[in-house]
């Protein structure tokens, strides 16, 4: 009713116009006369209504419903609660879950998933102290490079759908907090790598952390060689879990690392396709985004690879023959999916490559531990 009044108030007032500059030669008529105290007529202020008054006569002003007009203030007062800025608190209770984030708990345990692999693969008695050191070691190291990666990378993290919520882009830690949790997983994890596993795991350990924080991170923004740098830190995992219970590079050592190498390009291609619009955005030089047809090729080309590797075990000697017949018939069909992702190049079929290696890899290392073959050229008698 108040603002209703005030429009209508204003809609009757006069606006004063200039006054015509008077002839020296004319006087003034008595129309002039009747303007000028229309002109002095002072403007007319805005009535002072109460809300509860009623309408008289004709006048008729529809009022919104009272509970109406709680829920929308009620909403407007939410919407400037989340406009304003907020003290993050951090809880003991959420700790756990925040450092699991920070540390990308699920690309850990793929990390420490390959490395056990490796160690049971390996030609060598299965010592469970020595592999519970290296499954701790590896987990720790792998944790203190992600957790560094995601320092690194807050400003260019907060620009991505993807990547938006992670702990530090919203605050939740602090990046002090965050290096000191890298530097007490980085140390304790090579340490147990050198001093109780050999020197050769704990060397190899100590490189991944800084190939993976001082190379591919900042070269993801430089060039899309980035991606084959990062395949190499993925492939060297595997080789840990072999040096531990070795404690030598052979030939199996080698095959295992082509094998996660080769697997990375067809997954990762694949689940960069469908985040091309993301990889733009924050910035960061993606093949699917400067080459798209450069990634589907690679993709195809190294889903060929997997097969010629799984040729190459029983040669090596870490399988027996029967491997590559028994692992043949998924890898043509992540084969076949590389090719439909080469050729239609849509979210669809990367979407079903990307899905396919995630059940190929740990089935393909099954069929390897299945077809296991001790004692052979790769390293010694068990």
């Amino acid at each position: 009713m108040y603002v209703t009044q005030r429009s209508r108030s204003l809609n009757q007032q006069v606006k004063p116009k200039p006054e015509p500059t008077a002839s020296p030669f004319l006087g003034k008529t008595p129309l002039d006369e009747a303007k000028a105290e229309m002109y002095e007529m002072s403007p007319l202020s805005p009535p002072s209504l109460p809300l509860s008054r009623k309408p008289h006569g004709k006048e008729r002003i529809e009022l919104e419903p009272a509970p109406v007009a709680e829920a929308s203030a009620a909403v407007g007062a939410e919407t400037r609660e989340e406009k304003q800025w907020r003290e993050m608190r951090l809880r003991a209770d959420d700790l756990p879950g925040i450092l699991a984030r920070l540390s990308k708990i699920k690309l850990t345990a793929l990390v420490v998933s390959t490395t056990s692999a490796g160690f049971a693969l390996a030609p060598a008695p299965f010592d469970w102290p020595c592999f519970l050191l290296t499954f701790v070691g590896t987990g720790l190291a792998s944790c203190a490079a992600n957790s560094i990666n995601q320092f690194f990378e807050v400003p260019f993290d907060s620009n991505m759908n993807r990547t938006k919520n992670r702990p530090l882009v919203r605050g939740q830690i602090s990046p002090l907090l965050a290096v000191s949790f890298a530097a007490c997983c980085a140390v304790p994890g090579v340490a147990l790598l050198t001093w109780g596993v050999n020197p050769l795991t704990g060397a190899l350990g100590a490189c991944n952390i800084l190939l993976y924080t001082c190379c591919y991170t900042p070269l993801k923004r430089v060039s899309i060689a980035n991606t084959w740098v990062g395949a190499v830190v993925g492939a060297i995992p595997p080789v840990m879990g072999w040096t531990a219970a070795t404690g030598s590079l052979d030939a199996g050592a080698f095959l295992l690392g082509g094998i996660l190498y080769s697997w990375q390009f067809p997954h990762f291609n694949a689940l960069s396709w469908g985040l091309r619009e993301d990889y733009s955005r924050g910035g960061y030089c993606m093949m699917s985004v400067t080459h798209p047809g450069l990634c589907r090729r690679v993709a195809l080309r190294h889903c060929l690879a997997l097969v010629a590797l799984s040729a190459a075990a029983p040669a090596l000697d870490v399988t027996t023959w029967t491997f590559p017949i028994i692992a043949l018939p998924i890898n043509l069909y992540i084969c076949y999916l590389g090719f439909r992702f080469y050729r239609d190049a849509d979210r669809r079929s990367s979407r079903k490559l990307f899905f396919c290696s995630l059940w190929h890899l740990p089935l393909f290392l099954l069929l390897m531990l299945t077809c296991q073959r001790r004692g052979g050229a790769g390293g010694p008698q068990s």
